[in-house]
């Protein structure tokens, strides 16, 4: 499997959406060959044109054909390598599920600009708008909605699902961030800085050279 499928990534301390799709091939027992390129570098700008048709990360290459945008990747992965199992069978909370991950992708702007996902950061003071502080409720909103439909202490859907890997940069955020979050919004946080997979990706991105200083946010 290795030899068919080939991962391109950007920095995994500041890449959000590359873990993504890194996430949902972890979850799917999934080995590929990955390749980091590091971001805002000449490296990057040499290489990413023969790699992505949107000169973007990430890419996953499966033998000669390939799939972009992080999104695109999780469902072909669920459906190539998972059995669908990266989504519920019940198909009220697919929906739901695909509602909230879809406006993850395409949404929260304010959350993006204000706090961008640094691995190497922890409970950094930042100054909070309004638009982002908006941002942030609506994201612990939504998490307690899909808690509550599973009962709660769980990942968003009860097992593990896409839904959750498009959060986990959030989870990366607020962690990083010193932020008032909710009960509900601390455990899910927490889960995620439990999980397995996750703790091997921070620890390469703490061993990581690369610095971006326009990332490097709070104090």
């Amino acid at each position: 499997m290795a030899s068919d499928l080939r991962l391109i990534c950007g920095n995994r301390n500041y890449s959000s959406w590359s873990l993504r799709a890194w996430l949902c091939l972890q979850k799917a027992a999934c080995e590929a060959d990955e390749l980091v390129l590091p971001m805002d570098t000449p490296e990057f700008t040499q290489r990413i044109g023969e790699l992505s048709p949107t000169r973007r990360v990430p890419v996953l290459w499966i033998g000669e054909e390939w799939v972009w945008d992080s999104l695109a990747i999780a469902e072909t992965v669920n459906e190539r390598f998972a059995q669908g199992r990266l989504w519920p069978r019940a198909p009220e909370l697919r929906a739901l599920g695909r509602s909230m991950a879809a406006e993850m992708h395409s949404g929260f702007p304010a959350l993006r600009e204000a706090l961008p996902m640094n691995c190497r950061a922890k409970d950094r003071a930042v100054l909070i708008d309004d638009a982002t502080r908006g941002d942030i409720a609506r994201v612990c909103s939504l998490w307690e909605q899909a808690l509550e439909r599973t009962g709660g202490d769980s990942w968003l859907l009860g097992d593990w699902s896409i839904v959750d890997a498009m959060f986990a940069p959030v989870a990366i955020r607020f962690r990083g961030y010193a932020l008032d979050l909710p009960t509900s919004a601390r455990r899910y946080v927490q889960l995620w800085l439990d999980d397995p997979d996750l703790q091997r990706w921070l620890k390469l991105a703490e061993a990581e050279p690369w610095r971006i200083e326009h990332e490097e946010v709070g104090s």
